[in-house]
């Protein structure tokens, strides 16, 4: 059978498809030459190596994404279609997008990661330890001299001053850096002396933040039993040790402010606390002056020595009731400011707990004098009432020397005119009563 015999162009076009075929999208590495770049907008380049190179064209709607700005010798990653250019039958590249081989291949490498760790589970949220409902002791592994620790210890002091820092020293950039926080992060696990761990650096390129990427240190991570957070970088950076964290803050800042606990709402408490006791205590001296007004009222005339005593009695009670009250107050008080010492000793507002405290002995004070002048009174009001009925008693009377005389009828005898002779009278002293029987003279 005679061989098919092919035209240059039938030649060219089934090579084309070949290729296209075959290959579809790849991704090459090389250095830039031959660069031109027309008036059309097409970019024009030969990609090459030390020994092999190849046309490349990168058309106008595709380069307008490119963030560079290609040149001779630059060394660039490339995804690109193989073809032919049939009217020559040049064997070419048509580019679809194009960055720096550097920055390209790491972020690669980064993807890859990322895709193998997240099907093995690692960044799944099931497996993320909640932090701590407030964090004592907080271990910062990072760099004792970078921005990032600076930005955390600032925050804390003005937040949470009372929050001790453990720092675990480790390099957060270089070839040896992965390893050096892997280190800290073994120490920080083995002594166990802090509630979370906070993992740190401040902004950089992708090539600086490059040992966060690191698959041990991501596994170590994983394994960490203590609460650990990752803050690396800006909120726009992302790394591997990011996802393995239990929690990911987009700052060092932000990571701060995560785990502090703001002391002036515990001094809003105390102030709010402190509040509430005072207007109990108006309260109830009101309530004790109104009882004093309606014990007073209820004062009769008809028999002043059980209302003495009733009211001495009720003096009494009233008296060891405030007592009691006050007592109960005062622990009370003595409690809620005993748990509140304890909370804010860890805070260190000294100052501040101290100035509270001559406060609120001062209040105890004035609040003990206040209703012991308010118990001195009424019992001075109490005493001059008692004496104004003891003087316009009847038996007050009698007792001077005077007599109530009474007739068989019980009817008060006034004058002589009213007695008949041999008539039997009733005289009321002081001490007893006598009948008596009047003879006229």
């Amino acid at each position: 059978m005679q061989d098919a015999i092919f035209s240059v162009s039938r030649l060219n076009a089934e090579v084309r498809q070949l290729l296209e075929q075959g290959f579809g999208r790849i991704w090459l590495v090389g250095e830039i030459s031959n660069f031109a770049a027309p008036s059309s907008g097409h970019w024009y380049f030969t990609l090459k190596d030390e020994r092999a190179q190849i046309k490349c064209a990168m058309f106008r709607n595709s380069n307008q994404r490119v963030r560079l700005r290609p040149g001779n010798g630059m060394q660039v990653l490339v995804r690109a279609k193989l073809t032919v250019y049939e009217p020559r039958g040049d064997y070419q590249l048509i580019a679809e997008h194009l960055e720096d081989a550097g920055q390209g291949l790491l972020q690669q490498q980064f993807e890859q990661l990322k895709l193998k760790l997240a099907g093995e589970g690692l960044f799944n949220q099931q497996h993320k330890q909640p932090l701590p409902e407030r964090v004592r002791r907080l271990g910062v592994i990072t760099s004792p001299t970078g921005a990032a620790i600076r930005d955390v210890l600032a925050v804390l002091k003005r937040r949470d001053p009372g929050l001790a820092v453990i720092i675990y020293p480790t390099a957060v950039q270089g070839a040896d850096a992965a390893q050096q926080i892997r280190q800290a992060l073994a120490t920080a696990i083995r002594r166990n002396e802090c509630d979370a761990l906070l993992l740190t650096r401040g902004g950089g390129s992708l090539e600086d933040l490059w040992c966060f990427n690191d698959e041990a240190l991501a596994r170590d991570i994983f394994d960490c039993p203590l609460p650990l957070i990752s803050a690396v970088g800006h909120e726009v950076d992302f790394t591997i040790a990011d996802f393995v964290a239990d929690v990911r803050s987009p700052t060092p800042s932000a990571a701060a402010e995560l785990v502090s606990y703001d002391q002036t709402v515990e001094l809003r408490q105390l102030q709010q606390q402190r509040q509430r006791l005072q207007r109990a205590m108006q309260q109830y001296l009101w309530r004790q002056q109104q009882r004093q007004q309606q014990c007073t009222q209820r004062l009769r005339l008809r028999d002043p020595q059980r209302q003495l005593q009733q009211q001495g009695q009720r003096c009494d009670e009233l008296m060891v009731r405030a007592a009691q009250a006050l007592s109960r107050r005062q622990q009370q008080a003595q409690q809620q400011l005993s748990y509140t010492q304890q909370r804010l000793q860890r805070l260190h507002p000294q100052r501040d707990l101290l100035q509270q405290q001559q406060r609120l002995q001062e209040l105890q004070q004035r609040l003990s004098q206040r209703i012991e002048r308010r118990v001195s009174d009424a019992q001075q009001r109490f005493a001059r009432q008692a004496q104004a009925l003891h003087l316009v008693s009847p038996l007050n009377v009698l007792s001077r020397g005077y007599a109530i005389v009474r007739d068989d009828q019980q009817q008060v005898i006034r004058s002589a005119q009213q007695v008949r002779n041999e008539q039997t009278l009733t005289v009321t002293l002081s001490d007893g009563e006598l009948k008596v029987i009047n003879r006229l003279s």
